[in-house]
């Protein structure tokens, strides 16, 4: 399964890079990108754990970037 996610109040592209790297290496996860210019988080990972995996997205998203709040629908 593959969704895209809205972003809101993403300050930086570096903190967007360390987003991306940290989402990457949560299990079941087979690709992620984060942009910082369309303040978008797209996440690619296996149907059956995905609600599972996007928490654990938004967990560590948390801690490289506290004030950004990632747009669940």
């Amino acid at each position: 399964m593959k969704k895209t996610f809205k972003l809101i109040d993403l300050d930086c592209a570096n903190c967007a890079a360390k987003m991306e790297t940290a989402i990457r290496k949560i299990d079941g996860v087979k690709d992620a990108t984060v942009s910082f210019m369309t303040q978008k988080m797209t996440i690619e990972a296996d149907d059956e754990r995905f609600d599972d995996i996007v928490k654990e997205a938004v967990k560590v998203c948390k801690k490289v970037e506290p004030d950004c709040e990632i747009v669940l629908k």
